[in-house]
């Protein structure tokens, strides 16, 4: 699968002062990780956001949400958002950051050998 190069320039754009960003294709798509928690990613032209147990059935009303499913088994926590649904910078905001601040939840992962976590491109 591939994903949509514009949607993820956006979602790098929304994460570009985040410390501990890493990008790492995955699920066919890119993954947006922070201190080794993914927080967002980019599938076709869906956002996929990670939201937690606690928040999934409200994270579901957002227009656009449906289950994160690529597997044909539903992941419990996580979410499509449909791209036509994150087009303007503040639909795309709510997303991202509602993924930020859970993967921000989560215990930092492991460093990697040399102290820390790379940057995109570095």
């Amino acid at each position: 699968m591939a994903f949509d190069e514009g949607l993820a320039t956006r979602v790098r754009d929304l994460l570009a002062d985040e410390d501990g960003l890493v990008e790492k294709k995955m699920f066919g798509g890119l993954a947006m990780l922070l201190h080794g928690n993914m927080a967002v990613g980019v599938m076709n032209s869906d956002l996929i956001v990670r939201v937690g147990m606690e928040a999934y059935d409200q994270a579901l009303t957002r227009p656009g949400a449906r289950p994160f499913d690529f597997t044909g088994r539903t992941m419990t926590g996580w979410i499509y958002v449909d791209g036509h649904n994150v087009s303007t910078t503040r639909s795309l905001r709510g997303g991202v950051d509602q993924g930020v601040a859970y993967a921000m939840s989560l215990p930092r992962k492991a460093l990697r050998r040399g102290g820390a976590l790379p940057r995109p491109n570095s």
